[in-house]
């Protein structure tokens, strides 16, 4: 009732005297328009014109005055791109080829001779790093009795020494050093032979690093487990090593043609306990050998025959990591029992593959079937004649029989060995790993037989790690480390441990793991590709030693004899030695992408034949320093963003025909409207790309550039007048280093000048000894190298350097003047040009102004940093007050912390901004997330600009000024603008009942009343305000789906079910129960010492941080830990606070709104008056900026609405993501090798690990006798 009487008082005051407002809070007139519209105007005029006295903007704009304009010519760039791409991988092929020819000479001379027993060879495990004063040995361990040892020499020891180009890896140049797996033998017969002979590599490996200094890691895999890689370096293997070539992508996809294969496992009751984890070993085995270019499936069978994924049902799926995650997953859970059904399972793989065959799909190129079991009951003949020999085998079979006392040897070696396939036998878990590799073998047989070609692979995006599978390792001993930290947080105080502060910040640690965008550049991973080659054996014939089987019990080794040549009875062989190949890290080819000639908001992309992505700028490879579960099958169109409202993984068939043509390696161009992501994902824009791409010659890649629709079209050069090395001969060699004297950075990414002998510092320092360099007399630009023609020696003649070519070529190589250094004259010139232009930004602002002035802006916002960044990505910055003079000197350079030029994102949004308003200030806040929380003590403001030169029919961005500073300084002037007025009394933003913000084109608070709001999202603090613009179209919210999130699936419990419950299984479960049950009574009554090592948590799974925090705590409260048994409240509540949820990270979809200004008729949409409590805010665009001014009536209620949050969120479809793109397969392109079939494969006998002996009385008598011998 008072406050209705004070509502009429109000209206009777305001009719009487329109121009005096009530001082009374309670009845306090509103705040009119026309004041928020000053305010806005003040704010934006006064920071205006602050930002053109400290960056100077105009002199900027000046010293671009006789740049050119160039048009952009998308279709030349991208080709010319392709052209330096296509040259450098020539020049790795090049070096690949020579291994190549050297290895299969030097294996054809020198593989049979006798290895000395004193031979020593470098062996990777054993090198001694710099400072590593371990002793090494290869000696006997104590508790091996000696009689029993094999004494075999010591390793050779070598010097290393840190190498920038590897990384800064420890190697030794002058010669490699061999990596021997842990399942493989080093002193086996094949393995230290092929060790033997293949050092003699070690020429050819530095003759290619002399020709190509910018050659990465080379390397040959031996198929029989060893990888001799140089340069020599240290093998680093944590937690222990499980390395092997043979299963990496390189060696895989060069050793044999692209396969589609089945997995028969046998699921019958006798397929139990050890044999059943045989049978999954097998399967996961197989599965590490295939890859992108492979399809495959996995069956189970008994009386039935079913997928082990139920959705990959009737078909193959593309190998790749998530695919091959989802059927391992799935390995645990299938049950055996019943009996097995061999027709059914045979006859429905038969058919699948089939289906496949007659329609050119999956791999269309090799087939095969890998049955596991552990025992067949007759061969199925009539199967195989049916599905197979009736179409010339196009199908191999492969059998793995399971299991130490076998009765079905004859059958199952019979089954493969008719269908052009292999058999093994195996009986423990340690030889499934090599037993398994012998397909791989079996399947090159056609590539050795035809000797001459040799395909050339290139393989998709890989991390320098020794195996995918250590990110679920890495994760499972990051969970495990905070489980302790909880337990022993929860033993030290359990007040505090169960308080509600100590559970949020617990809740926060779970949130952060949530978090997906960790940057590449934040962990330890090298991204690369590889190009690979088959090495043939080029013997026709050889001497085979096989293992027989004796009556189905014995083991004996047997010569195999078959063909007979020179006098001698041989067996006909097509032996791949291995696999020799060289790294190309990724950084290397974008180097040669220009990204300077591309300019800001494009960029250049590589796309493989299946679609996925071998190079983008939006690749997140990494989450939390832990690679993602399928990093490397990314797809094209899950990283360019259509801008349409479709839902997720509904993809328009405009992108996916791009996407095809892309594929196909068409040469093309085309328009696109895109919405793309910044800073995490928290902020969006969208616009017209227009993208040009052409293929890149004998690859499976394509290039792609995309290039801003408007302020792409052009691009600023220096006048031609303006040559470094012609301006350092006018001014009587000065160098151009005198141009930058003084706080100055360049785009540590790009490519100005590399020097392939010397290391430094900083890019900085490398371009300072250039620019020296540049000045002296006689300098030439290095032309880009080029391979030196290849020579294959004809007729397979014998290497060893006998024959005239290959001696002529060796003395060229040698001869051939090594490249130094390589530079980019176009990226050198710019950077030149622009250092000269800007080289009085190194003054102080006090210079080009007067004191006063000076004084008054300093004294106003204190610390500040002025900026500029230029297109060449050169990067200045100056501090008022000067740095050492002030209080910040804790905080790192300007520069040091953003010295991407073009590709920061205050420079991105500046350049955007310029064509939204050219005269405005791009503003933004450090943000404030639950994930990332910010210190408002410590926020900055960081205002960029725009500067474009050019007329009104060109124009081209030049570079980007700005400047920084506290945040608590705009606070001030803020608030001190919104509590003035132009009357005696009035309201303001002073007032208890009004809420004001200033709130970015993103819907991010840079300022409020409320100082804990900074940096945080609009909508979470008022979000019926936002819900309100998006309806009046002030906001738009964007649709965005990260297709490259991770999600953390719970795991799962052991699966008993495939335990066969007998009588005696039954009564260990009995005996089991009680002895724990037991443990357990005893533990709850006895008394806790308190030490970590009294509970069940595995220390050697526990991070060094962890103990270091809690191992030799002696405080711990003794009285906490009670003798009384716990109650089982008190278990749940342990349950609940203790024990974390053990998850497993898991490729998924999450989706997120991210907010964007709608500059469309904004002042219409804007000046809008308050209607009561429907609308209580008025809202006006801050003048020169990108800032909106939100004032709101806070004696409104806030409306309970939500608005879609900028937090991500998991898209539910119902099914796991690799069933969801199963049943929505993309187009991919087959690769156009396929080698799979020779004539001369028929005279091949070698199909399996044993033989039955059959009419040969002489040797069965002598194994008999042996037999015998033996056992008396």
């Amino acid at each position: 009732m008072y406050q209705r009487a004070g509502t009429l008082v109000f209206l009777l005051l305001l009719a009487l005297e329109s121009r005096y407002c009530s001082s009374s809070t309670q009845n306090e007139p509103k705040i009119s328009l026309t004041s928020v519209q000053a305010w806005a105007v003040k704010l934006g005029t006064e920071v205006y014109h602050f930002g053109e006295f400290i960056t100077r903007k105009k002199e900027v704009q000046d010293s671009y005055k006789s740049a050119q304009i160039e048009s952009r010519d998308g279709e030349k760039l991208v080709q010319s791109m392709a052209d330096d791409i296509r040259a450098m991988m020539e020049l790795k092929v090049s070096a690949v080829k020579r291994i190549v020819e050297a290895a299969e000479n030097m294996a054809f001379d020198k593989q049979n001779e006798p290895v000395p027993d004193d031979f020593q060879f470098y062996n990777s495990k054993e090198m001694d790093e710099p400072y590593d004063f371990t002793f090494t040995t290869t000696t006997a361990e104590p508790e091996f009795v000696m009689e029993h040892w094999i004494n075999r020499p010591p390793s050779k020891s070598a010097h290393l020494v840190q190498n920038a180009h590897f990384s800064n890896i420890p190697v030794n140049v002058n010669f490699s050093s061999v990596h021997v797996p842990s399942n493989v033998y080093a002193w086996a017969n094949e393995t230290i032979k092929g060790i033997r002979w293949s050092e003699g590599l070690d020429a050819h490996f530095k003759d290619n690093y002399q020709s190509d200094p910018t050659l990465s890691w080379q390397y040959f895999g031996s198929s029989t487990g060893f990888m001799r890689h140089y340069p020599a370096m240290k093998w680093r293997a944590e937690p222990v090593d499980i390395y092997d070539c043979r299963t990496r992508a390189w060696y895989m996809e060069a050793a044999a043609s692209p396969k589609d294969v089945v997995i028969l496992v046998d699921r019958s009751g006798s397929m139990t306990g050890q044999r059943r984890d045989i049978a999954k070993h097998v399967v996961t085995n197989i599965l590490d050998t295939l890859g992108n270019n492979d399809f495959v499936n996995v069956l189970t069978f008994a009386n039935t025959v079913e997928e082990i994924v139920p959705c990959f049902a009737e078909s193959l799926v593309q190998a790749t990591l998530s695919n091959l995650r989802e059927l391992k997953l799935a390995l645990d859970s299938f049950e055996t029992n019943e009996i097995a059904n061999f027709s059914a399972a045979l006859t429905k793989a038969f058919e699948l593959l089939e289906i496949y065959r007659n329609n050119s799909g999956g791999a269309n190129c090799n087939q095969a079937i890998m049955l596991v079991t552990d025992g067949v009951p007759y061969n199925y003949k009539e199967i195989f004649e049916k599905f197979n020999w009736k179409y010339d085998t196009p199908v191999r079979v492969f059998t793995y029989l399971i299991g130490r006392e076998v009765a079905d040897v004859r059958e199952v070696k019979w089954m493969a060995c008719a269908n052009r396939g292999y058999y093994v036998h195996l009986s423990t878990l340690a030889e499934v790993r090599e037993q398994v590799l012998e397909h791989v073998n079996v399947l090159a047989r056609p590539l050795v037989l035809q000797r001459e070609k040799h395909p050339v692979v290139w393989t998709p995006v890989y991390a320098n790690i020794t195996d995918p599978k250590v990110a679920d390792y890495l994760w499972e001993q990051r969970e495990r480390a905070e489980q302790k930290e909880r337990f022993m947080s929860q033993r030290r105080d359990k007040a505090l441990f169960n308080s509600e502060k100590e559970q949020d910040r617990r809740w926060k640690i779970t949130q952060m793991k949530q978090g997906q965008y960790s940057e590449i550049g934040n962990s330890v991973y090298q991204l690369m590709t590889s190009v690979s080659m088959p090495v043939y054996d080029l013997r026709h014939n050889e001497n085979i030693t096989e293992n027989v089987l004796i009556n189905e019990a014995y083991w004996v080794s047997v010569t195999k004899e078959s063909v007979e040549e020179n006098g001698q009875r041989e067996m006909r062989i097509a032996r791949l030695l291995g696999v020799a190949g060289t790294d190309v890290p990724l950084s290397e080819i974008q180097a040669l992408m220009t990204p300077y000639k591309i300019g800001v908001n494009g960029y250049a992309f590589m796309v493989t034949n299946n679609g996925y992505i071998l190079i983008h700028p939006d690749l997140r490879p990494v989450f939390q320093g832990i690679l993602k579960p399928s990093y490397n099958s990314v797809d094209m169109v899950e990283v360019e963003l259509f801008d349409d409202d479709r839902k997720p993984r509904e993809f328009s068939k405009e992108l996916t025909a791009l996407r095809q043509d892309i594929i196909d390696q068409k040469t093309g161009n085309k328009i696109m409207n895109v919405k793309y992501h910044m800073e995490d994902m928290r902020r969006v824009s969208r616009a017209k790309r227009h993208y040009f791409w052409t293929g890149i010659s004998d690859s499976p890649f394509t290039l792609v550039v995309a290039i801003p629709e408007n302020y792409g079209r052009h691009r600023i050069t220096p006048p031609p007048t303006d040559d470094i090395h012609r301006l350092s001969l006018t001014s009587k060699n000065v160098s151009a280093k005198q141009y930058l004297s003084d706080k100055w950075s360049i785009h540590p990414d790009w490519l100005y000048c590399r020097h392939y002998e010397r290391t430094f510092k900083s890019p900085e320092e490398e371009l300072s000894y250039f620019l020296e360099r540049v000045a002296k007399p006689g300098w030439r630009w290095p032309a880009k190298p080029r391979p030196p023609e290849h020579h294959k020696n004809k007729g397979h003649e014998r290497h060893n350097n006998g024959t005239p070519e290959t001696r002529e070529r060796t003395k060229v190589l040698n001869n051939t003047p090594r490249n130094e250094y390589y530079c980019d004259h176009g990226l050198m010139q710019a950077l030149v040009y622009d250092a000269r232009n800007t080289a009085w930004f190194n003054k102080s602002i006090s210079e080009s102004a007067s004191e006063e002035k000076a004084a008054e802006f300093i004294q106003r916002f204190g610390y500040i940093v002025a900026f500029l960044a230029t297109h060449s990505g050169l990067t200045r910055w100056q501090t008022h007050p000067p740095k050492e003079n002030s209080s910040e000197n804790d905080k790192p350079e300007f520069g040091k912390q953003y010295p991407r030029a073009i590709d920061e994102v205050w420079y991105r949004r500046a350049v955007e901004q310029h064509y939204i308003d050219p005269l405005s200030y791009v503003y933004s806040v450090d943000l404030n997330t639950d994930k990332f929380p910010l210190n408002v003590n410590t926020a900055t403001i960081t205002a960029a600009h725009a500067v474009f030169h050019g007329d009104s029919h060109k124009k081209a961005p030049a570079a980007v000024v700005g400047f920084q500073f506290k945040h608590e300084r705009l606070q001030e002037w803020f608030e001190n603008i919104t509590s003035s007025c132009e009357h005696k009394v009035c309201t303001t933003c002073d007032s208890v009942n009004w809420e004001c913000y200033l709130v970015d084109s993103n819907a991010w608070v840079v300022v409020s009343k409320n100082i804990n709001h900074t940096g945080q999202f609009f909508g979470r603090v008022r979000p019926d305000v936002l819900k309100k613009l998006v309806d009046e179209d002030v906001f738009r919210a964007v649709h965005v789906v990260d297709y490259q999130a991770v999600c953390f699936r719970e795991k799962k419990t052991t699966n008993f079910g495939a335990m066969l419950k007998t009588p005696l299984e039954n009564l260990r479960l009995i005996v089991t129960w009680f002895l724990t049950t037991t443990a357990w009574l005893l533990n709850s009554v006895a008394t806790v010492t308190g030490q970590a090592s009294s509970y069940s948590f595995d220390d050697e799974y526990v991070t060094p941080t962890a103990y270091q925090n809690y191992e030799g705590d002696d405080d711990l409260d003794e009285g906490d830990m009670s003798n009384k048994p716990a109650s089982k409240a008190v278990e749940r509540d342990f349950e609940k606070l203790v024990l974390i949820n053990r998850t497993r990270p898991t490729p998924c979809d999450r989706e997120m709104y991210v907010y964007q200004l709608e500059y469309n008729n904004l002042d219409e949409k804007l000046n809008k008056p308050l209607n009561d409590c429907k609308r209580p805010f008025y809202v006006q665009l801050v003048n020169y900026t990108n800032m909106l001014l939100v004032v709101v009536d806070g004696l409104c209620p806030v409306e309970e609405v939500t608005v879609p949050g900028v937090e991500p969120t998991e898209v539910n479809y119902n099914e796991s993501l690799p069933c969801l793109k199963h049943a929505k397969p993309l187009y991919r392109k087959q690769p156009a090798s396929c080698i799979r079939n020779h004539t001369e494969e028929s005279n091949i006998d070698m199909c399996g690990r044993g033989t039955l002996p059959t009419g040969n009385l002489f040797w069965i008598s002598s194994v008999i006798f042996f037999v015998f011998k033996y056992w008396v």
